[in-house]
């Protein structure tokens, strides 16, 4: 039987001492830890620290973006170096991944990606993932490596994906840890502030966006810290941190690929009835179309947005913007067909 697969998500601060350097021995722990779950799964590591391990090589470091280019380039081997140094202690060879848009955004360059990953786990090999920052355009950057680690998830079909804070998990408004989410709804979003922790470029915001999306589409989600003993296997068995449940999900692999892979170039503001139809897998309308964002061509993916600004979820499109423009709320010619539009 083939093993699931597990993506774990570690952010700057959770393996990070104060000056932005890599602390060794949470490396190894962790490196402990994953070699214990790789006899059950199939694991990929998305691993944020590279710009913190490089930044020191940079006179007068401010934080810029070709600033940040430059660290990362020099961090990236020293961040791999030391998690091929504690994974061989396993007889784990580590190889790293370092990914862009376009490798999830293109279906054939994905599928490659794919192949190259089931031959990682068939000999041994960890995966350890983390943003080409030095070629990356700005433009078509990722927001942060919670939206890398969810786009892997999805793409891998993974069964979970757990995420590492320095908070050990989601907080209510007392500052504790709730457990179990069963549903991200208003209550669980009025939780989040809007900031940053450490030296990272993420928040909790940013993970609870793309927790909606993962769990939307089937995939437990994990939020956890590492302050306990075992802390992958604890969070697993629901012990640490908080587990969002997973929704049921019928989406197919090219489905999911379009829902977390394609990179969006606008917005569609659909109605209410046009919202109500979607929701029951039906077609885009121009007739049930309020307002468009963007310059995008027939074929590309747009996010679908309801009448109160939230996305509901993504299409790919049959008319470029200027032809959907032309017909908006008055015909009923398709804008998208059904089984190009993934609602969340």
């Amino acid at each position: 039987m083939q093993k699931s697969v597990l993506v774990i998500k570690l952010g700057s601060a959770i393996i990070s001492n104060n000056d932005g350097s890599v602390n060794k021995k949470v490396i190894q722990k962790i490196a402990d830890e994953i070699a214990l779950l790789s006899a059950n799964w199939r694991v990929v590591l998305v691993s944020s620290g590279a710009v913190g391990s490089g930044r020191s090589s940079i006179k007068n470091y401010k934080g810029s973006l070709t600033e940040r280019k430059a660290a990362a380039a020099v961090g990236n081997p020293i961040l791999i170096q030391l998690y091929h140094k504690y994974f061989s202690r396993h007889g784990i060879a580590v190889a790293q991944a370092l990914c862009e848009r376009h490798h999830f955004s293109n279906r054939s360059q994905f599928l490659q990606l794919k192949e190259t990953f089931t031959m990682f786990w068939n000999n041994n090999i960890l995966p350890v993932v983390n943003e080409n920052d030095l070629v990356s355009n700005v433009e078509l950057k990722f927001s942060d490596n919670d939206e890398l680690a969810t786009l892997v998830a999805i793409g891998f079909d993974a069964d979970t994906l757990i995420t590492c804070t320095s908070v050990g998990g989601f907080l209510d408004d007392n500052k504790k840890i709730i457990p179990v989410v069963e549903k991200i709804d208003n209550t669980i979003q009025r939780y989040v502030q809007n900031d940053k922790s450490g030296p990272g470029l993420g928040g909790m915001l940013s993970k609870l966006t793309f927790t909606k999306l993962a769990t939307s589409l089937g995939i437990k989600i994990i939020i956890c810290g590492l302050q306990q003993n075992d802390f992958f296997v604890s969070a697993l068995e629901g012990l640490n941190g908080t587990t969002f449940t997973a929704q049921k999900s019928n989406f197919k692999a090219r489905q999911k690929w379009l829902a977390g892979g394609s990179i969006t170039l606008g917005n569609i503001i659909v109605d209410a009835g046009a919202a109500k139809a979607l929701m029951n897998r039906k077609s885009l309308l121009t007739v049930g179309i309020k307002q468009i964002e963007g310059n995008f061509a027939a074929g590309e993916v747009v996010q679908l947005m309801n009448d109160e600004q939230q996305i509901i979820g993504v299409a790919k499109v049959k008319l470029d913007a200027k032809e959907m423009h032309a017909h908006i709320a008055q015909k009923n010619i398709v804008a998208a067909h059904a089984d190009d539009i993934v609602i969340f």
